[in-house]
């Protein structure tokens, strides 16, 4: 529900920005006040369900979710639904890490374990590409309102779930709660987020975008000074001290900045180039979510206990890698079937193979009081990953568009219409295989950081609380 919520309004956008006659330079925020709450404040959220009780936090943020996005559905206005969504944000900042805590502290077992990281790294990852399906579904036989009012049965069924079912250990109530540290944290986050949001219309050079950018990196700096010093850490340094936990950090942010981008420009090239429909469109990712399932729960699930967990991620990658490269030779005229189709399969597969290793992995062996943040900090990586991504390449995509037609494009051309169209059409697939490209580099270099940065075991039994990964028993 969470992740999908990135994604579910990209194909309903169209629709809502009609109904509410929201412009051209604002529509962006129905997704960006969403990413924004939602990267800011996961690391208050991590620490928020550590001390309070990460079951009792879970409740709260599936309700608060809920009620947003009712509030997001009857939207009378576009302000009403921009609030919406930000309010949806910070909701999804306690779920997430409380949801991911829950995992981690209720499932000891290796072979729980296992099972249990395989179904949630299937969902984590599959849940972008979800959204694009349910996007399509729910736009084209309902309304783009039934993409917000969908999470409301789904969070009541969760919490009926969650009070039957869920079983947590007492807040810890005796640490305080680090202002400074959430100040400069959150501040940092929600600077760089929205930085990167904004690059994409107003562009890398523009004053405003670098001030952000800039400005997030130094509250960020200070912030990691801070939480040396402080009596109460928002972020305890030894988290992403440890060697295989600061390489799942690394990992998954890149594995992001790689995947939002591209699953942006297959959306707009299925439907903008192949003439694809909402619905179809949607379906059209139907494969990649079944292949992340496969991946997850059969090949990861199976293999953790018995192999490194670099071992399942570099192959995933490059698998991941190799997907992306057929991307690479789209063209106006490609088929679904000999070009998208392959290429999904094999990039769900490698995603689907690397997120449950680098989700368990990252969360093993820490202490139940930093349990929160520590899933928190995955998110976070998922989250600003995925900000980055989404405005680096396709600003990449839009300046090589660009580049490509004004090279190509003669006097005689520009005075006719139809030749202009059919060279900006070029043009922009030209500019989504060289950022493809970009994010298949990103790619390998995220299989080259798991492979010499997580030297973690294969967990054959119970990790004690705060024992290094590395001295996993075997």
């Amino acid at each position: 529900m969470v992740v999908l919520d990135a994604t579910i309004v990209n194909i309903a956008l169209p629709s809502a920005q009609r109904d509410l006659d929201i412009s051209n330079a604002d529509r962006q925020w129905v997704i960006t006040a969403y990413t924004l709450a939602f990267g800011g404040l996961l690391l208050l959220g991590g620490r928020v369900a550590d001390r309070v009780g990460r079951k009792r936090t879970f409740v709260i943020g599936l309700i608060g979710f809920a009620a947003a996005s009712g509030l997001g559905g009857a939207a009378a206005s576009s302000g009403m639904l921009f609030g919406a969504r930000a309010l949806q944000g910070v909701f999804a900042a306690l779920l997430a890490p409380s949801a991911l805590s829950l995992l981690t502290t209720s499932f000891i077992d290796p072979k729980e374990r296992a099972r249990a990281f395989g179904v949630y790294g299937a969902i984590a990852g599959g849940g972008a590409a979800i959204g694009l399906i349910m996007g399509g579904v729910l736009t084209e036989f309902l309304s783009w309102r039934w993409c917000l009012y969908v999470n409301v049965p789904i969070a009541a069924i969760a919490v009926l779930g969650a009070l039957l079912l869920l079983h947590d250990r007492p807040g810890h109530r005796d640490s305080r709660l680090d202002v400074p540290g959430v100040v400069l944290g959150c501040g940092g986050l929600v600077a760089i987020v929205y930085g990167f949001n904004e690059a994409e219309p107003r562009g890398w050079g523009d004053p405003l975008v670098l001030g952000l950018l800039l400005g997030g990196v130094a509250l960020l700096a200070v912030f990691v000074w801070w939480q040396g010093r402080a009596p109460h850490p928002l972020l305890p340094l030894h988290v992403i001290r440890e060697r295989n936990r600061a390489g799942c950090f690394l990992t998954m942010a890149l594995v992001t900045i790689g995947l939002f981008g591209t699953f942006l420009f297959l959306t707009y090239y299925l439907q903008t180039v192949l003439g694809y429909s909402p619905l179809k469109a949607g379906l059209a990712f139907l494969p990649m979510t079944a292949a992340i399932i496969i991946g997850s729960t059969q090949v990861s699930a199976r293999l953790m206990q018995h192999v490194p967990p670099r071992t399942l991620m570099v192959p995933g990658l490059i698998v991941a890698a190799a997907g992306l490269t057929i991307l690479t030779q789209l063209t106006v005229h490609a088929e679904y079937a000999t070009h998208v189709l392959p290429a999904e399969l094999l990039l769900g597969l490698g995603m689907g193979t690397t997120f449950m290793p680098v989700m368990a992995t990252a969360t093993q062996g820490v202490a139940p009081r930093d349990a929160g943040v520590t899933s928190a900090t995955v998110n976070t990586s998922q989250q600003v990953g995925g900000s980055i991504g989404t405005a680096l390449l396709n600003t990449i995509a839009t300046s090589s568009a660009t580049a490509y037609v004004a090279s190509r494009l003669t006097p005689a051309e520009a005075r006719d219409p139809a030749a202009v169209a059919r060279l900006t059409n070029v043009g922009v697939v030209h500019g989504y295989t060289v950022a493809i490209w970009w994010a298949v580099g990103i790619m390998l270099l995220a299989a080259v950081i798991a492979g010499t940065m997580v030297t973690g075991r294969p967990q054959r039994q119970p990790t004690p609380a705060g024992q290094p990964l590395g001295e996993t028993a075997t």
